[in-house]
């Protein structure tokens, strides 16, 4: 269990949830500061936050702005810089009545795409000049850390533009060969698909889009792609194909046959990940499963053939592709996940049972 805070300051609880290794930190009313610690809850302290108190934590680190835009919209995405410890990206939102928070820790250094567990591949798709890469998992998966990796490399092995739209921003970028512009929804701009609509006459090279959250901001971000740039975009999906489908059922049916052609053309690839418990207890590992727009790919878009995009990422191997299941079959392989949890997450659970059934050598 993580050590007492009592009383409970937030930066004091913030302190604590680096030093353990925490992702994320949980205020809520009546139950103890919690932390998500290798994706699983743990109390610190055993002292029950009352509503007033909770209340005091969360709006104690709020300006005048926010706290104005809480009242108004009753949920609020925001970031906060603690000295020495890093930045923090907060929700404050309302359960029961009480004012209530989650923070997710944003350590200082981007990390080096090669340190994140991601294949070979990746690198190549950094090198694209044009096209969509989409990444997507559920929350908690690490997908802005391996965008803000993937920005990071591209910064610093090519001279361009990069312009990212964030709410909030999160990792804080370096000017290294290329130029990162950040703004940030709220503070910087109006919204995402503002952002974008005008990011085309800002000489960009590189587009990051935090969260494509409407058919506003996909709309502007797949044109973004056809007209020549690399966008890079985030997407709450459990897999690849699910992601073609998710964009798609965004629009008005008499939208989807336009997106349908747009999206066949622009897609270059679709990054899924999940992060995984490791065997021994000591954290988590990346899996991962990639999509690349091939010719047989686009076909299927353009034919709205959802059902068959996994099977071509199985046969996929020369194109870079890979699916949830082959990778997980090498963590278990590598004893770096349980073999229940490999057949947990698997797409083809009878395939994988059938995988892993023999004993692997060690």
């Amino acid at each position: 269990m993580i050590p007492n805070a009592i009383p409970y300051e937030l930066v004091d609880l913030l302190a604590q949830a680096v030093a353990s290794g925490a992702s994320d930190v949980h205020l809520s009313a009546g139950a103890p500061p919690m932390v998500r610690l290798h994706g699983a809850l743990q109390p610190m302290g055993a002292q029950m936050l009352t509503l007033d108190s909770c209340r005091d934590l969360v709006s104690g680190i709020l300006n005048e702005t926010q706290k104005a835009r809480l009242e108004e919209k009753w949920e609020l995405d925001f970031a906060i810089q603690v000295e020495q410890l890093g930045r923090f990206r907060g929700n404050a939102h309302y359960s029961r009545g009480a004012l209530e928070a989650a923070f997710r820790h944003i350590p200082h250094k981007i990390p080096e795409l090669s340190t994140l567990g991601h294949r070979h591949s990746i690198l190549e798709l950094c090198a694209l000049q044009r096209g969509l890469i989409l990444i997507t998992g559920i929350t908690g998966s690490g997908k802005s850390t391996t965008m803000a990796s993937m920005i990071q490399h591209i910064s610093q092995q090519r001279s361009g533009v990069i312009i990212t739209v964030e709410d909030p921003i999160e990792y804080v970028f370096q000017n290294a060969t290329s130029i990162v512009k950040q703004r940030e929804v709220g503070s910087d701009t109006k919204s995402f698909a503002e952002a974008l609509k005008h990011a085309l006459r800002q000489d960009p090279d590189v587009i990051l889009v935090g969260e494509m959250r409407d058919h506003e901001t996909i709309s502007s971000a797949i044109t973004a792609a056809e007209t020549g740039h690399l966008v890079i975009g985030t997407l709450h999906t459990i897999d690849a194909p699910k992601a073609v489908d998710r964009i798609v059922d965004t629009f008005p049916a008499e939208q989807q046959p336009q997106v349908i052609a747009q999206l066949a053309n622009s897609l270059s690839a679709v990054i899924s990940q999940r992060l995984l418990p490791k065997e021994d207890g000591t954290g988590r590992v990346l899996a991962t499963e990639i999509l690349t727009g091939n010719t047989a790919v686009r076909c299927c878009i353009r034919e709205r053939r959802w059902e068959q995009l996994t099977g071509l990422i199985e046969i996929g191997r020369k194109d870079a592709m890979h699916t949830i299941d082959d990778d997980l079959e090498q963590l278990y392989i590598s004893r770096a996940i349980s073999k229940e949890e490999a057949i947990a997450n698997a797409r083809d659970t009878n395939r994988m049972e059938n995988l892993l059934r023999a004993p692997q050598k060690k």
